[in-house]
């Protein structure tokens, strides 16, 4: 079943600003601008809003309660001032309770199908570095605006990890298939010049109220444009891409399982957190 929640289609009657989600019981925010009617879900996960199970399914569950609360779209952000996302959670995969990876892999797929395949547009502020799932996560969204002098893309291959064809699918939809080819073998990380040369960032901007103005520019340009259209147009760009692994997700998660398991994987995996216990004690 395709991500398309039609709820959304309709117009929001907006009286205030306010605030759907507490940070003090979710590692999420969502406000609503009462003029817009463009909700702007937050990442608040310290330090570095590492993608855990309980994050991914903070984000799910936000994009949900946007979509039902017929928001006009959604811009994704961070309230770390240097770190959009520093990607999955090392910590869920080194060592892992089987449960529990379990559960984290089944969350991130949820997430995904959840940001990729929304009726809502959707845009990513990316006020602070961008790696592996945090490019993931700006990708999957529709319009990305982005700070100077920070980093985005896919380093898996770095870690010795190996991306999922949906990860791929995300990259694809911004790059063209050579560069994204290439810069996924090499696990190369973009600046952010390079980034919006290649067409993997949309704007840059000097500040984050600035990039959350110009994703919300993006997002006003529908404002013409009839709802239910955009999203089915939407939906057949993309459906392709959300039925493969609607399809496949079992089998995803085997492979996921199989793989991370493996003691070569562990071996490396622990080398890089000792190389960044290493760092943090400079």
């Amino acid at each position: 079943m395709l991500r398309s929640k039609l709820l959304s289609l309709l117009p929001r009657a907006a009286d205030a600003t306010r605030c759907m989600s507490s940070a003090a019981t979710k590692l999420t925010t969502v406000e609503v601008d009462s003029k817009s009617g463009i909700a702007t879900l937050t990442m608040n996960r310290p330090p570095v809003n590492g993608l855990n199970l309980e994050l991914l399914r903070d984000i799910n569950a936000s994009i949900d309660e946007i979509e039902s609360n017929k928001s006009r779209g959604l811009i994704l952000t961070s309230s770390n001032p240097t770190i959009f996302s520093a990607g999955l959670d090392i910590m869920e995969m080194y060592k892992p309770d089987q449960e529990r990876l379990r559960a984290f892999w089944t969350a991130l797929q949820d997430c995904w199908l959840a940001l990729y395949g929304s009726s809502v547009p959707t845009a990513a502020a990316i006020n602070g570095h961008s790696p592996a799932g945090g490019c993931l996560l700006a990708t999957s969204c529709e319009y990305r605006v982005m700070l100077p002098n920070f980093s985005i893309g896919l380093n898996e291959t770095k870690l010795g990890i190996v991306a999922p064809l949906w990860f791929m699918a995300s990259f694809l939809s911004v790059l063209p298939r050579r560069e994204a080819e290439r810069a996924l073998n090499q696990g190369r990380m973009f600046s952010t010049a390079e980034a919006l040369e290649a067409g993997l960032i949309d704007e840059i901007a000097s500040s984050k109220e600035e990039a959350l103005a110009k994703c919300a520019a993006f997002i006003g340009t529908f404002a013409k444009v009839n709802p239910m259209a955009r999203a089915l147009t939407k939906q057949q760009f993309r459906g392709a891409d959300l039925r493969q692994l609607e399809n496949e997700r079992a089998q995803d998660l085997e492979k996921f399982l199989f793989f991370v398991n493996q003691p070569a994987v562990q071996k490396g995996l622990g080398i890089y957190l000792d190389g960044l216990k290493k760092k943090a004690k400079n």
